[in-house]
C-alpha cells in the first residue's frame, strides 16, 4: 500500500484514490520570468519522483502543471509589481516574449533532468475567461469586496481559512510586520482580480465586470484544475513555499466556490539551501542547471545528488557534496555499462525467489512516502549480492530505474566523459562550419580559442573529438 505524507492532516495515509486506478494530480509549474534554478527544479524532481512511483503502482495518471504567466507579484501580499512586466522592462522585451522564452528554458531543463512532462502545461493566460467566471461565482456567494486597487476574498467568510498551514490568524494580526493595506478588511484577505494602473498600461490586462486588469496568482490554479481536473481531485504539490499563502489560498476560494472538498492529498517538497540560506531569485543567489553543465557536471550528477535525501528533508547544496554524487553516478554507470556487456538475449526474465525478495523491498522503500535514499540502497545491495547472476541485477536495475529516472537503460560508453560547456559545444560547431566552407584560417582561429578555454579537439576518422586539458 502506497503511503504518502498529507500536509493538510500532518500524517502519513494510505493513498486511496477517488476513482480506482485512476489518479488526477495537479502541481504547481514555474512563473516565467526568470531561469529556474536549481532549488526549483529540486520540486521539479520530487514531483516526477511522486509520478513515477504512481505509475510504478500500476495507476493511471492525469498530471497537470500551471505556467504562471500574469499575476504574480514581487509581494505575496498582493503589493508592488507583476514579476512578469518587471522582468520585461529590465530586458526590454514584451511580456509575451519573456514568458515563451523562459518556458522552454523551464522545458529544456526538464527533459535534461529526465523528468516527465505533464499531461498538460495550463498557462494563466490561456484561462483569464475561467478565473472571470470563478471570481464571479465567489462574488455571487458573497465571498468578495471591492478596494481602491482591486476585488479581494474575504477570509473571515471562510471559517476553515488557514486549516493547510495552521494559521494562528490572531498572532498574526497582532504581531506581524506583514505590508498590510489599511482597506483590506482583514490581513490574510487576498486579491482575486487587480486593476490596472490608471498611469500605467500594462502589456498583459483584460476586461472584466469590475474593471480592466489582470488576475491574481492564487486564482489561476483554482480555476485551471477546475477546468482540467474537475471541483475535487486527488493531489496537489508543491514546494513548501507555497503553504502558508497560496496554496491556503487556494483551498478557500475552491472550497467557498464549489461547495466541496478540494483536494485529498497535499504534497509539498523542502527547500535546497545555499550555504546556510535559501535559493531565490529574488535575493540574485541562485545556481541553474546550465551552471552546472558549464562547471562540467551531468544534469544526471545532480538528480543523482537529489536521490540521496528524502523530499520533506532540507539539503544543502556543495559542490563537495555534488562530487560526491557525481562519484556515485559514474560508479552506478560503470557497474550497468559491465552487466550490459553481454546483454540478455531474452526481454523477459522468470522472477526468482532472491529477484522477488528485492522487488518487494524496493516496493516497500518507495511506497513508504517516496523514500529515495532507502530505495537507493536496496539498489546497492542488490549489485553486491552475489546470489543474483548478472541478468538478473541488470533486469531489476533497470526496473529500479522507472523509479529513479537515471536512464541507465541508455547508458552511452563514454558515460564517464566530462560534459562539454556550452559555450564550447558552441564553438565546435562554428568550426565545423568554417572547414565545411574551406575557411581554414577561421577553423584554426577557433581551435585556437578552444584551447584557450581549457580544451583541446582532435579530428579523427570518426569525427571531431573533444578533450579538457589538464
Amino acid at each position: 500500500m502506497l503511503k504518502l505524507f498529507n500536509t493538510l492532516t500532518r500524517s502519513k495515509e494510505d493513498f486511496i484514490p477517488i476513482d480506482g486506478k485512476n489518479v488526477l494530480m495537479y502541481s504547481c509549474g514555474p512563473t516565467v520570468y526568470n531561469f529556474q534554478h536549481i532549488g526549483n527544479l529540486r520540486t521539479f524532481f520530487f514531483e516526477d519522483i511522486l509520478f513515477r512511483v504512481l505509475k510504478y503502482n500500476d495507476y493511471n495518471v492525469r498530471y497537470v502543471m500551471n505556467i504562471t504567466d500574469v499575476g504574480h507579484l514581487v509581494s505575496d501580499q498582493d503589493v508592488g509589481e507583476d514579476k512578469m512586466e518587471k522582468s520585461a522592462k529590465q530586458l526590454g522585451k514584451s511580456v509575451w516574449e519573456i514568458a515563451d522564452y523562459y518556458t522552454e528554458i523551464f522545458k529544456r531543463d526538464i527533459s535534461l533532468m529526465n523528468i516527465f512532462p505533464p499531461d498538460v502545461y495550463s498557462k494563466a493566460t490561456d484561462f483569464i475567461q475561467e478565473q472571470i467566471d470563478l471570481i464571479k461565482c465567489l462574488e455571487a456567494k458573497g465571498y468578495t469586496y471591492q478596494i481602491s486597487d482591486g476585488i479581494y476574498f474575504d477570509t473571515s467568510k471562510f471559517p476553515d481559512y488557514g486549516k493547510l498551514a495552521k494559521l494562528d490568524i490572531s498572532g498574526l494580526k497582532e504581531g506581524s510586520r506583514i505590508e498590510f493595506s489599511q482597506e483590506k478588511r482583514n490581513i490574510t484577505d487576498f486579491a482575486l482580480w487587480k486593476f490596472s494602473p490608471e498611469n500605467e498600461q500594462r502589456q498583459m490586462e483584460w476586461d472584466s465586470p469590475w474593471g480592466r486588469g489582470f488576475p491574481g496568482w492564487h486564482i489561476e490554479c483554482s480555476a485551471m484544475s477546475k477546468a482540467l481536473l474537475g471541483n475535487h481531485f486527488d493531489i496537489h504539490c508543491g514546494g513548501i513555499d507555497h503553504i502558508p499563502i497560496h496554496h491556503t489560498n487556494e483551498i478557500a476560494q475552491s472550497e467557498a466556490c464549489n461547495g466541496e472538498k478540494f483536494v485529498n492529498y497535499w504534497l509539498h517538497g523542502e527547500f535546497l539551501d545555499m550555504g546556510n540560506e535559501k535559493m531565490s531569485k529574488s535575493s540574485g543567489k541562485f545556481i541553474t542547471l546550465q551552471t552546472l553543465m558549464d562547471k562540467g557536471y551531468s544534469p544526471m550528477h545532480y538528480r543523482y545528488f537529489l536521490l540521496m535525501a528524502h523530499y520533506k528533508k532540507k539539503l544543502k547544496f556543495t559542490y563537495e557534496a555534488l562530487d560526491a554524487a557525481k562519484s556515485g553516478y559514474n560508479n552506478l554507470s560503470g557497474k550497468i555499462l559491465n552487466l550490459r556487456k553481454n546483454p540478455p538475449s531474452e526481454k523477459t526474465l522468470p522472477v526468482s525467489e532472491r529477484m522477488k525478495n528485492f522487488e518487494n523491498r524496493f516496493l516497500d522503500r518507495i511506497n513508504d512516502d517516496l523514500n529515495m535514499p532507502e530505495a537507493m540502497s536496496v539498489l546497492w545491495d542488490m549489485l553486491k549480492d552475489e546470489d543474483l547472476n548478472q541478468d538478473e541485477k541488470y533486469f531489476l536495475a533497470l526496473d529500479f530505474d522507472r523509479v529513479f529516472g537515471l536512464g541507465l537503460e541508455n547508458l552511452r560508453s563514454d558515460i564517464n566523459e566530462e560534459v562539454i560547456p556550452e559555450d564550447i559545444q558552441i564553438l565546435i560547431e562554428k568550426r565545423k562550419e568554417a572547414k565545411k566552407n574551406k575557411d581554414f584560417k577561421s577553423a584554426d582561429e577557433i581551435r585556437n580559442s578552444i584551447r584557450e578555454k581549457g580544451y583541446d579537439i582532435l579530428d579523427t576518422k570518426d569525427g571531431t573529438q573533444i578533450k579538457k586539458l589538464n
